[in-house]
């Protein structure tokens, strides 16, 4: 077994720091109901889809490492390890935002995972050089074949309903919001504890 797991929306979770940005920035009031695609509706409702455009540049830029680890996530990680399951992190990522300065997302997200003991051997251990940080999302659904993963995470069903994803590979939706309820062309989970129970617990029972 070799479970690959996406980055943003995935492992972490935004939905907070977006929120208190847009507020304290003027996109939003505080009334906006706390979660990453609320406030992206109600500044593209307002006309703001520049400005939406530019903070996520700035969130996942200059601000990540404010931003949170889905809970559960890590200790889905530890219990890998100490399971003797591989897990890799493979995510669709450009290197620089589309609009504002040029911030460096790919060593802000390593900078995330080094602030949060990913990388820590006495946390998670996770290797470096199990971290695929790709720029396109054809060379992302490459890399999940490339690496052997036979199960994917992630929280994006239009990712993982692509024509060229690897068939060799398991399809589980992450969907903490329970935007997907009836969503049935994958396994789907709304919380990091499921997929702990779902995953991990086949390792045990042999299959």
């Amino acid at each position: 077994m070799r479970i690959g797991v996406d980055f943003d929306n995935t492992i972490v979770s935004y939905d907070t720091l977006f929120h208190r940005l847009a507020v304290e920035q003027g996109h939003i009031t505080p009334e906006v109901p706390a979660t990453k695609e609320q406030v992206r509706d109600t500044m593209r409702r307002a006309g703001r889809e520049e400005a939406w455009t530019e903070l996520q540049g700035y969130v996942y830029g200059a601000r990540i490492c404010e931003a949170t680890a889905f809970a559960g996530v890590k200790d889905f990680f530890r219990n890998c390890r100490e399971a003797g399951v591989e897990v890799c992190i493979i995510s669709h990522k450009t290197k620089h935002p589309f609009r504002g300065p040029a911030y460096d997302l790919h060593r802000a997200a390593l900078d995330w995972l080094e602030h949060n003991g990913f990388f820590d051997p006495r946390d998670i251990a996770l290797p470096r050089d199990c971290v695929y940080l790709r720029t396109t999302l054809a060379d992302k659904l490459r890399q999940i074949g490339d690496c052997g993963c036979t199960h994917f995470i992630d929280d994006l069903p239009e990712l993982l309903s692509e024509a060229a994803f690897p068939a060799t590979a398991e399809r589980w939706l992450f969907d903490p919001n329970d935007h997907h309820p009836h969503e049935r062309r994958f396994a789907r989970v709304t919380a990091w504890t499921q997929l702990e129970d779902r995953l991990l617990r086949s390792v045990g029972s042999g299959r």
